[in-house]
């Protein structure tokens, strides 16, 4: 239970079917870890607040799981460093690997727990002919979260619930007035948990000091400025670099060894492929063979026709029909076939 109404409702649905249910809740960071003053209210310790009085309403047990230092190693530290070495992070993706369907998953399973359940926008789905959970994405495509669960396993797959996943946000809001819950009304949640004014760049500097300064340039070495750290910038971004040129520019690398910013035309911003690393299927274990199949390398992207060719060690190549636009080290490249999940992998 995150606080938020997906997950609140999703007790009151699975009460419903007669599951006997235990809410339960993470506590990943306290106001220190994030940077702010310990007397200012902690988003996290309001959220752990709310979904306790769902729980109290709806009467059942709850708990709170503290994996702050888990949540601080592998989507904290990850997010920095990734950041450090010139790519943009998906903090959700490691938290939903590492946190919700990992140290949360394996202590539900030492408590004896059969199942968790989540508030995510997806569904699940078994197959008979190849004897595997397929994942799918949610039928409100502008909430739908697939994108952020493609590294889900067979094992989680199979334990997993997602109450909520197929419907529509009115109706689940309604649910929850009827049922008075506290949260009924609650904005959903934005941008990143742990960086509440959405400054990555600070949060950064914060941590790690501030970054040095370095040369702005054209992909023919031509330089045009100075940037403030390669930290501040992201592949595709046009507006607020700070120069000037007789055409638009676009942000289209981060040299990291000579600390300089790379800049291009609309042109050089698009990429015909790219290689991933870390790669998880859900249908099948492995890639044996080249897999037509459409691809999103940002969440919430139109997915768009691909060929994805197997390599070594768990990675793949990804052949895109058409140039495909600001493709950026670190995020995740998501398969689909249709509106089910194929897998995905970190890009490179």
């Amino acid at each position: 239970m995150s606080g938020g109404v997906d997950s609140s409702v999703s007790v009151k649905l699975l009460l419903d079917e007669g599951y006997e249910v235990t809410g339960a809740t993470m506590h990943l960071y306290s106001n220190e870890d994030i940077g702010l003053e310990k007397s200012k209210t902690c988003c996290s310790l309001t959220d752990i607040e709310d979904a306790r009085l769902v729980a109290l309403k709806l009467g059942i047990d709850f708990r709170v799981f503290n994996f702050s230092e888990d949540f601080k190693e592998k989507v904290i530290d990850n997010f920095v460093d990734t950041y450090l070495d010139g790519g943009t992070p998906n903090p959700c993706i490691e938290c939903n690997k590492h946190l919700k369907f990992g140290k949360f998953f394996e202590r539900a399973k030492l408590l004896g727990f059969d199942r968790i359940a989540t508030g995510h926008y997806v569904t699940r789905e078994f197959d008979k002919n190849s004897g595997r959970w397929l994942l799918k994405r949610s039928g409100d495509r502008m909430k739908d979260q697939s994108y952020v669960l493609y590294g889900l396993t067979q094992e989680q797959l199979a334990a997993a619930l997602f109450p909520v996943g197929d419907m529509n946000k009115d109706v689940i809001r309604s649910i929850a007035e009827e049922n008075g819950l506290v949260n009924a009304d609650k904005p959903d949640s934005q941008d990143i948990c742990f960086i509440p004014d959405g400054d990555y760049g600070k949060f950064i500097t914060d941590r790690k000091g501030e970054q040095l300064s370095g040369d702005i340039v054209l992909s023919d070495g031509t330089v045009l400025g100075r940037h403030r750290g390669l930290i501040h910038y992201t592949v595709g971004q046009r507006r607020g670099v700070g120069v000037s040129y007789s055409e638009p520019l676009f942000v289209i690398g981060k040299d990291i060894k000579r600390n300089k910013l790379v800049m291009g035309t609309k042109d050089d911003v698009f990429s015909s492929s790219l290689t991933a690393r870390d790669v998880n299927f859900i249908p099948f274990d492995t890639l044996g063979e080249p897999l037509v199949c459409t691809a999103q390398t940002r969440y919430h992207q139109q997915d768009v026709p691909c060929t994805v060719y197997p390599l070594a060690d768990g990675r793949v190549r990804v052949e895109f029909d058409n140039p495909h636009k600001a493709i950026s080290k670190g995020q995740a490249v998501v398969f689909y076939d249709g509106e089910y999940v194929l897998g995905g992998g970190t890009i490179e």
